[in-house]
């Protein structure tokens, strides 16, 4: 009987503390969530996502534009985190949702779906009913830059919130980094927060993947000590996914490989490598 009451109390005890984690790291995010759509850190873009959202594109005339920047979304116990570049003009800084609304969108939540990730195969609004399971969506800079090139004192500001999100998101094993920009911050952010890159530095091509771990002498808060997967893709954005340099077998390779990992069905024996979609 005593036993049987030591293992009641022990999973009970479990249940409150993966209670606990589920809390902590949602509270963390929303808290970014919050800061994200106040700040103010970069006049350009804000001026840029204002006059936007005021003139709007014609097929949108009708819809009210989100027009601020837009926060991180998903779940707080993800496994998959995707890191996209920034918020496209008329998809999330119109609806006020990371990739809700646009052509890219569509890609990544067809993707999404059909690897288990997401609820629904498309995604049109922040009010849809979308949710995601163990996935997890933010941008490098979190406003809509013009011509989609934000500049380097704007990536810098938005880094700390990555930061941040990295420090929240304790149960992340794969890094899915949308494009060069997005992988060129997830090393440096990486880095920063104690995991050891390999010299000469990663490079990004579609499908390369690194292993990265925690430096053995970080004391970073930021830095869980656990392995993580930086996966690379190209963005599948339209000069990609028209021009045929990102094709649809290329891009469920990459959440083929992503899934495969979250279930550890691929154990960490592999070197780092880059593979072909």
């Amino acid at each position: 009987m005593q036993r049987r009451n030591s293992g009641k109390v022990a999973r009970r005890r479990a249940g409150r503390g993966a209670a606990s984690d589920v809390a902590s790291s949602a509270g963390g995010l929303a808290a970014i969530a919050s800061e994200v759509v106040a700040c103010h850190r970069c006049p350009r873009l804000r001026r840029y996502c204002e006059t936007i959202a005021r003139t709007k594109r014609r097929a949108y005339r009708a819809e009210e534009y989100w027009g601020k920047p837009v926060p991180g979304f998903g779940d707080p116990l993800a496994r998959l985190w995707i890191l996209g570049l920034a918020p496209a003009a008329h998809g999330a800084n119109r609806t006020g949702r990371m990739f809700t609304g646009d052509s890219s969108g569509d890609w990544l939540f067809a993707a999404l779906h059909e690897s288990g990730f997401a609820r629904l195969a498309s995604s049109a609004s922040r009010h849809d009913g979308q949710h995601l399971t163990a996935a997890y969506i933010s941008a490098v800079v979190r406003c809509a830059p013009p011509d989609n090139k934000p500049q380097p004192d704007e990536v810098a500001a938005c880094s700390d919130f990555l930061t941040r999100e990295l420090a929240a998101l304790r149960n992340v094993a794969v890094l899915l980094c949308l494009g060069s920009i997005a992988f060129a911050a997830a090393l440096r952010l990486l880095q920063a927060a104690g995991y050891a890159v390999p010299r000469p530095r990663p490079r990004f091509g579609h499908g390369a993947e690194y292993l990265l771990r925690p430096r053995a002498t970080t004391t970073h808060p930021s830095s869980p000590p656990r392995a993580l997967l930086v996966l690379a893709s190209y963005h599948p954005s339209r000069q990609n996914t028209q021009t045929g340099r990102l094709t649809r077998p290329m891009w469920q390779a990459i959440f083929r490989r992503a899934r495969a990992v979250v279930e550890n069905a691929a154990p960490w024996t592999h070197s780092n490598r880059g593979f072909a979609g």
